[in-house]
């Protein structure tokens, strides 16, 4: 097995590391203490998983995470983090990421992550799985909203940024150079995309509830 790993703090990638190599026979581990060193790397190198984390000099992990995706890498990502709040959870799963580790409980868990990922599943670290807000997230379907926002096309998602801003349909259509009706249109498709009642402010209500996400979008 092939693995990545970039954090900028040594010691914890040495951790990392002699963790990886006590817990698993033929693996072969890459270092880095920043994202753009991993993202040059792996532009001619397709590991099994990648371990970033969030808060590295140059690109951070999320942005690290998304130029990935966005390049179609098949590897795992797995995004190490400090922060424990839903938000920065949803962000990291919409850039991409398999699996999501809080740094606090990554030598108990790292392991058990990598094995799910590698299966095609989601791991979210025990210390907040359980929060009453992450229930409430799965509960409603929330955790695909990734997977929903991939099927709208460029146009559409500037659209639905720029009604993440409060912006009236005729001030959309003016900022690209389009007919109000057009604006209309692309509304009601993007709600329609996203399983929305395209009436009584839903797409607004939707896109405030999850502002952090789109204002991730590029």
């Amino acid at each position: 097995m092939n693995i990545l790993i970039a954090d900028d703090h040594p010691i914890f990638r040495s951790g990392l590391k002699f963790l990886l190599e006590a817990s698993f026979n033929e693996i072969h581990i890459n270092e880095f203490d920043n994202g753009q060193d991993l993202l040059d790397y792996s532009e001619n190198n397709s590991p099994d998983i990648i371990i970033l984390d969030i808060d590295m000099p140059g690109k951070n992990g999320l942005e690290v995470c998304k130029e990935l995706t966005d390049k179609k890498c098949m590897s795992k990502i797995i995004i190490l983090s400090m922060y424990k709040d839903l938000e920065m959870l949803k962000l990291a799963f919409f850039n991409g990421a398999s699996g999501y580790l809080v740094k606090d409980n990554t030598s108990e868990e790292l392991v058990g992550c990598i094995q799910t990922v590698l299966l095609g599943e989601t791991y979210i670290a025990k210390g907040i799985r359980d929060q009453e807000q992450l229930i409430e997230y799965k509960d409603h379907s929330k955790f695909q909203i990734a997977e929903l926002l991939t099927s709208l096309t460029r146009t559409e998602l500037k659209t639905l940024k720029l009604v993440s801003q409060k912006l009236s349909s005729k001030e959309i259509a003016d900022l690209l150079f389009v007919s109000v009706k057009s604006v209309e249109n692309y509304r009601s498709r993007i709600c329609k995309k996203l399983n929305l009642d395209a009436r009584n402010n839903s797409l607004l209500l939707w896109v405030l509830d999850n502002k952090l996400i789109i204002d991730g979008i590029k």
